[in-house]
């Protein structure tokens, strides 16, 4: 072998292990397989995780990428040792991760590779990753604008119309269970709509929140006309202001149900609410035995910063005119309600859309 096709083969080489670390990044997991020989292994002891074989690799990698909330991974050069059709090498990597459950941390470790020439060019016949170090203190920074789906480019921040595609939903999904909460993906207001009727017991108090979501679902309807349920507001709304003070707090603070809609609900599985009075809040935080969120597919954020701008720019203008239409005064944004897990499991239902309806 010349001079010049070794330096041909370190030169693709490099270009392989490159590769890798682009797919991983751009959580392009089919392309990340197919640098594997069709019989290679990857080895990560460490997690621990064994996949042999293109298809392994892909659909092993997936289930981890669905745990990630984010992910980061530096390839720095290491060795190569040609011999003839196949060679050795090591890669240096560091990587920042944080999952879904909250594990995070930072750690450097070393890939043990083997190649193989093919016929598609230079491929891994065996990948073993080895942890050299491993910080797991909390990150202090953050992902805005993270990945919104597997192979895709970070969606614009600003957008907050557009729905969370199908991978996105399933992994806040996850994030809310791990939280605490429990939490479905339907496809639309219909199915949402059916749900709601199975989840709230017939005859139980039940609290609505002043939600369009629930307006243009149909279910607000369903739960203050018909006398099948103990409506809160009807009641609400019948008492006077000044006189029924103590009652009307009462009656929003402790149903037995509560069902509402959020203004975000982030990727890392937390909840966003915003009130001009406050007064739903309270059955929100605590105060109702069950509580329901139906939350349409365009309200998934990266980030409790991003929930803030969507309130701040998206949803409050449009309540804003809402509620110059119905009660002939500006809205506002006078408290906020984040739920970051639900410390009693089950209480709490989110009910994610994948399609986008309400603010």
């Amino acid at each position: 072998m010349n001079d010049f096709q070794a330096i041909a083969d370190r030169v693709e080489i490099e270009a392989l292990r490159g590769e890798f670390t682009d797919a991983a990044m751009m959580r392009d997991r089919p392309r990340l397989a197919s640098l594997f020989t069709p019989d290679g292994v990857l080895r990560m002891p460490n997690i621990p995780a064994e996949f042999r074989g293109r298809e392994e690799i892909r659909a092993g990698g997936e289930r981890l990428q669905s745990q990630w909330d984010f992910f980061v991974q530096t390839t720095h050069p290491g060795t190569i040792r040609l011999d003839g059709d196949a060679a050795t090498g090591r890669a240096h990597i560091q990587e920042l991760a944080r999952t879904l459950d909250g594990r995070q941390g930072l750690n450097y470790a070393i890939y043990h590779d083997r190649y193989e020439r093919t016929a598609e060019g230079w491929r891994f016949a065996e990948r073993v990753y080895e942890v050299r170090y491993l910080d797991t203190s909390p990150l202090a920074g953050t992902a805005p604008g993270a990945a919104r789906d597997s192979g895709t480019v970070p969606a614009a921040a600003a957008s907050f119309t557009d729905p969370a595609p199908a991978g996105l939903l399933e992994r806040v999904a996850a994030a809310l269970r791990a939280n605490g909460f429990a939490a479905e993906v339907l496809d639309d207001a219909a199915a949402a709509r059916l749900r709601v009727k199975d989840l709230v017991p017939e005859g139980s108090s039940v609290l609505t929140g002043a939600s369009e979501t629930l307006r243009l679902s149909g279910i607000d309807e369903d739960l203050n006309t018909g006398g099948r349920y103990d409506a809160v507001r009807p009641r609400v709304l019948a008492l006077d202001r000044a006189t029924g003070a103590d009652e009307i707090r009462k009656l929003l603070a402790g149903p037995d149900v509560v069902v509402n809609s959020v203004a975000a609900v982030t990727e890392s599985g937390s909840l966003v609410l915003a009130s001009g009075s406050g007064s739903q809040l309270p059955a929100n935080a605590g105060g109702a035995a069950h509580a329901i969120w139906i939350v349409g597919a365009q309200k998934v954020v990266p980030d409790l910063d991003a929930a803030l701008r969507r309130i701040e720019e998206h949803a409050l203008p449009l309540e804003n005119a809402r509620a110059q239409a119905v009660y002939g005064m500006p809205s506002a944004i006078s408290r906020l309600l984040v739920l970051n897990k639900e410390p009693r499991p089950g209480r709490g239902t989110v009910l994610l859309l994948r399609e986008a309806i309400g603010f």
